[in-house]
């Protein structure tokens, strides 16, 4: 099963918010032992609500699955000294700070890497670690601007919308994931670690591949056309009498049928629109059209008829919708995560091989600082040692029942 490919690989986490977590949560949920290191008050996504669960953010619990916590102070020497002892028994070593903090602290790629060639260091940063904006900080939603993504979404009129769900973070950690899995594969065959530069702006550009490479084809900049595909007609959602209906009828035999269904069999041949570059060349002309004939009827009397045409269609579902949806069952997508204290926490699962893969339970993310004398225990520290990192502020200790159990 995937979720024991990494198994007997430790992954340390200096990671927050999205990208860097979606990363290791995929390393976790394949079966690596990842180490999350936060400051003693956690990291900011436990803060980034509303959706709570428990104290935290139902963000945090859905990046952040399958991972031991240790909180350590690394304002603090002796802080500093933990995690360089963490790091040297590491496999992989993921970061999202600022180019250059790692370096300060000593924490580094070349740093590590002196005395431990064959580690994977894996740097998530807005820009990347060079160039003139490698110094900047970045988030999803900067992402979105400055990358030329908030430009296509929306309506022609209105002002610019961004992707609410954080697909730039999300996108970044797959990138991140995938680099990072490439890496194993060299380092299998020739022993080297090195070092991966994995940029929020990077990840943000490929999501547009399609758009970008029109762009740079013919110059022409793509224009807000809503839930409208820019290169195909019709590709988009109509209103029904009584909702929302996405559809994509730009092949020729669906363009012909989807006309027949609808009793619109003089715009089939309509010379306006006898292909697709010519639909979207007319597209109001055929949107109008259209949108009179689908208001006559629901939504679900319309995808009865489409699905019999074979024309792809879908309702525009709410999330309510989404947790009904009979597939997200039959492919085991919503997973129940058991927590000690907080019950079974739902968030989507395992993306590949969903059924099978999200069958075994995932252990809940970490509370504060809750593996931390575990994982410790397991370097040599002892516990007088602990004792003494503790109180000096150094290291932070969750009370959590069980917690040594679960470090292994």
């Amino acid at each position: 099963m995937l979720r024991d490919a990494l198994h007997g690989l430790t992954v340390i986490d200096f990671t927050q918010i999205g990208a860097g977590p979606t990363c290791t949560m995929l390393l976790a949920d394949m079966g690596a032992r990842v180490i999350k290191v936060e400051p003693p008050g956690g990291e900011l996504g436990r803060g980034l609500g509303p959706g709570w669960i428990g104290d935290d953010a139902a963000l945090f619990h859905g990046f952040n699955r399958n991972k031991l916590g240790v909180a350590l102070d690394l304002k603090a020497p002796d802080g500093i000294a933990v995690a360089r002892r963490l790091s040297a028994g590491a496999d992989i070593v993921v970061e999202s700070m600022r180019p250059g903090v790692m370096d300060r602290l000593g924490l580094g790629y070349a740093a590590l890497a002196e005395a431990h060639p064959s580690l994977i260091y894996c740097s998530i940063s807005a820009y990347g670690q060079h160039g003139p904006y490698a110094h900047r900080a970045g988030v999803d939603g900067i992402m979105q601007a400055d990358s030329g993504l908030m430009s296509l979404i929306g309506t022609p009129d209105g002002e610019p919308c961004k992707v609410q769900a954080p697909v730039v973070d999300v996108m970044t950690g797959y990138v991140a994931c995938m680099g990072i899995l490439a890496k194993l594969a060299q380092r299998s065959r020739d022993g080297q670690g090195g070092h991966l530069d994995v940029s929020l702006f990077n990840a943000a550009l490929a999501l547009q591949q399609s758009s970008l490479t029109s762009f740079c084809a013919d110059g022409q900049a793509p224009q807000r056309v809503g839930s409208a595909a820019p290169y195909s007609a019709p590709n988009q959602a109509f209103r029904t009498a009584d909702g929302w209906l996405m559809v994509a009828a730009y092949m020729p035999e669906r363009w012909r049928r989807l006309c027949e269904v609808l009793g619109l069999q003089t715009l089939a041949d309509d010379p306006r629109f006898a292909t697709s570059p010519l639909r979207v060349a007319n597209r109001a002309a055929m949107v109008d059209a259209l949108s009179r004939a689908f208001g006559t009827r629901p939504t679900d009397t319309w995808l009865a008829l489409l699905q019999q045409a074979d024309i792809l269609c879908a309702p525009v579902a709410t999330y309510d919708d989404v947790m009904a949806h009979p597939q997200l069952a039959a492919n085991g997508m919503l997973q129940t995560v058991p927590h000690p204290t907080l019950g079974g926490i739902r968030m989507p699962g395992f993306p590949i091989n969903s059924a099978r893969e999200n069958a075994r339970p995932a252990r809940p993310a970490p509370a504060c600082g809750e593996h931390t004398e575990a994982v410790l225990g397991q370097l040599g520290y002892s516990g007088d040692d602990i004792a003494r990192l503790r109180a000096s502020g150094a290291i932070h200790c969750a009370d959590v029942a069980d917690s040594a159990a679960t470090a292994a």
